[in-house]
């Protein structure tokens, strides 16, 4: 007997109903996605705009008529622009200008005398024409009377345009452009130093059994701690005009491109050695077991095993590597002397010449290896993923004394280089006057002597970082959760998810520019926020939303997808699932980010830089202001201040792991 077919009634097709927790999780990522286009997208859109902005002073959009010696009869209104063509008082180089430039009326008139009774009437073409008087703002068709005296406080603002003369005007000039080819050479340069110096690292850590690993796993992670600006001025005191070891550079000088390559690998290296290391640690014994049976000799099995194992690992950490050192500010600002890097540029345009049109050129520019690089990386990072099996074989080093006692020299040495520079700046930090008297004194630490802004910036930023550290977890971890537990609704998952991975593609500099063109203008609603703590707190949550979120996601997925289901069959609202599970389950990872946020908020530089006011000043700021006031001494006193905030951070950080994961993670040793 044939089975009955059953069949839904005709009709309109049935979807499934949302319930509220489905509401909140929605409205909460909605939230979040709002926080992160208000922080982020709507910046670099204004960002963006005003690098095809370009300004000049049309002369034809304004009509002027001048009275007799009487005051009392006009002549005919005649432009701008004609009144130029008599007197030619204004070149055509003179009408290119930028956003805040004005053009004073009275150059147009060359027998022009305040004291004189004649009279003016200014008016523009159209109704987008302005001009100022004094302070004042006039703007539209209407004739505007003034007397000789007030008529030279007139001012012609310029007008808008769009298009790409800023590009064409940036790439024409050498002295600019140098600055590319300055970067990407100083990126490869030290991107091929610093992994070969990682990989070798991380092959003693991960392949040998050599004594005091953990020792140096430790004094590696110290450059993460410091702020990018104190290498700089440690290889100032060993190798400046003054330093201690000027000989041993051979009538080479630190400043410029040796001491950015110097101090780039010192602070780039334990970001290239923890992904090298993940790569290496995570080999196939299996592989090396097949090697071995085909009697291949160790150097062939390094060159066909190995590196080819560990080659995604690799060409993502160059990438990092080459993204950081391109868009480093701190150390080029320190050390490089006259050799022009982009993220300095940036900097020159903005606060040295006021020039933020040029400066957001610079911006779009330094945008481009920034995001090619993160793209390529997440590519890698995809296929590293696709390469990892569930038979693999960890791989177990053996004993081997002469091998282990090279890896030993090997760390030794890496060791050595990175506690030289933070001793030396701990030297210059405690001693009178380096290096002609090494008498030990705490003066250096009296920052209220010396510009910065004192203790001050520093108490400013131990609060900024808490800050950070206590909203950022909150808005990453609810983000993440959110997006990873959240059913349906693929569009707006797939743009959070967007959004959570751009801050990685936009270097800090970028960042903070952006910020002063989208909220410092008064028609911003968020206007109020500008030359607060809060807009230093959320500059650098942004910052560094990525990887926070990329740490929260990670431990969300190792959680079973069945635990909302079988609350929501018990008729228990999504939040005491958060609360009473999810979040003591992934407290590790939150207490990651919140260290990470806390660190970083402690050591940045470039995106603060821009953003920070008289009240706000910041020790990693300080430490730049220092050292271009030519307080060195001070400026190493407060580097060294906030690797020791960190330090403590850090142990502070591990103890409460220490207890809170001894009561919530009991589970985990079961």
């Amino acid at each position: 007997m044939a089975a009955a077919t059953l069949t839904m009634p005709a009709g309109r097709a049935l979807r499934p109903q949302m319930s509220s927790d489905d509401i909140i999780k929605r409205g909460l990522m909605i939230v979040i996605s709002l926080y992160l286009l208000v922080a982020l997208a709507a910046p670099l859109y204004v960002l963006l705009s005003k690098s095809v902005t370009t300004y000049h002073f049309d002369l034809a959009a304004f009509e002027i008529q001048r009275s007799d010696e009487t005051g009392a009869n006009f002549g005919p209104a005649k432009t701008a622009a004609a009144l130029n063509a008599e007197t030619h008082a204004i070149t055509p180089e003179q009408l290119e200008a930028g956003s805040g430039d004005r053009l004073s009326v009275t150059r147009l008139f060359p027998d022009f005398s305040f004291r004189s009774p004649v009279k003016y009437r200014i008016r523009g073409m159209d109704s987008a024409a302005s001009f100022l008087v004094g302070s004042e703002l006039h703007r539209g068709t209407d004739w505007l009377e003034l007397d000789s005296n007030t008529f030279r406080r007139v001012s012609l603002r310029p007008s808008t345009a769009t298009g790409l003369d800023n590009f064409v005007s940036y790439f024409s000039t050498p002295s600019l452009t140098q600055a590319i080819y300055n970067s990407v050479l100083m990126g490869v340069i030290t991107t091929v130093l610093v992994i070969a110096i990682a990989f070798g690292l991380a092959y003693a850590l991960n392949r040998s059994q050599m004594r005091l690993k953990g020792l140096f796993r430790l004094v590696t992670t110290i450059p993460i701690l410091v702020p990018s600006l104190l290498p700089g001025i440690a290889l100032v005191y060993l190798f400046g005009n003054q330093g201690l070891l000027k000989e041993a550079m051979m009538g080479y000088s630190i400043y410029g491109p040796i001491g950015i390559v110097v101090g780039s690998v010192f602070f780039t290296l334990p970001h290239a050695l923890l992904i090298v290391s993940t790569a290496l640690a995570i080999a196939d014994a299996r592989h090396y077991e097949a090697a071995a049976s085909l009697r291949a000799s160790k150097w062939r099995t390094f060159w066909t095993v190995t590196v080819p194992g560990a080659r995604y690992g690799i060409i993502s950490a160059a990438f990092v590597v080459f993204t950081m050192v391109v868009t480093d500010f701190g150390l080029p600002k320190v050390i490089g002397g006259q050799y022009n890097m982009l993220a300095v540029d940036i900097y020159k345009q903005v606060i040295g010449q006021q020039n933020f049109e040029m400066g957001a050129v610079v911006s779009v520019i330094l945008l481009v290896p920034a995001a090619a690089a993160f793209f390529v990386d997440r590519l890698i990072q995809k296929k590293q993923v696709a390469l990892l099996s569930a038979r693999s074989v960890p791989y177990q080093p053996k004993p081997n004394a002469r091998f282990d006692w090279i890896c030993f020299a090997y760390c030794a040495a890496v060791a050595l280089f990175i506690l030289t520079l933070i001793g030396v700046c701990q030297l210059a930090a405690t001693v009178k006057f380096w290096p002609y008297d090494l008498t030990p004194t705490l003066k250096n630490f009296r920052f209220d002597l010396v510009d910065g802004g004192g203790w001050g910036a520093y108490a400013n930023s131990i609060k900024m970082a808490l800050l950070t550290a206590i909203f950022g977890t909150v808005i990453v971890f609810v983000g993440a959760y959110m997006v990873e537990k959240s059913e349906g609704f693929p569009l707006g998952r797939t743009l959070f998810q967007f959004l959570a991975m751009l801050p990685m593609a936009v270097p800090g500099m970028v960042l903070g520019l952006a910020y002063i063109f989208f909220f410092n203008n008064p028609a911003n609603p968020f206007n109020a926020i500008y030359g607060t703590m809060a807009i230093l707190v959320v500059s650098t949550v942004t910052h560094f939303y990525t990887v926070s979120h990329l740490t929260a996601l990670t431990a969300l997925k190792q959680m079973d997808r069945e635990f909302e289901p079988v609350a929501a069959s018990l008729k228990q609202p999504f939040y005491k699932l958060f609360f009473r599970v999810t979040v003591p389950v992934s407290l590790p990872a939150i207490l990651d980010i919140s260290i990470y946020l806390f660190v970083n908020a402690m050591t940045t530089v470039s995106a603060v830089v821009f953003l920070y006011s008289t009240h706000t000043q910041l020790a990693s700021v300080a430490v730049l202001n220092m050292d271009d006031a030519g307080d060195v001494a001070p400026a190493a006193a407060m580097g060294m201040m906030i690797f020791y905030t960190n330090v403590v951070a850090r142990l502070v950080h591990a103890g409460i792991s220490r207890t809170l994961l001894t009561r919530t993670q009991a589970w985990r040793r079961r």
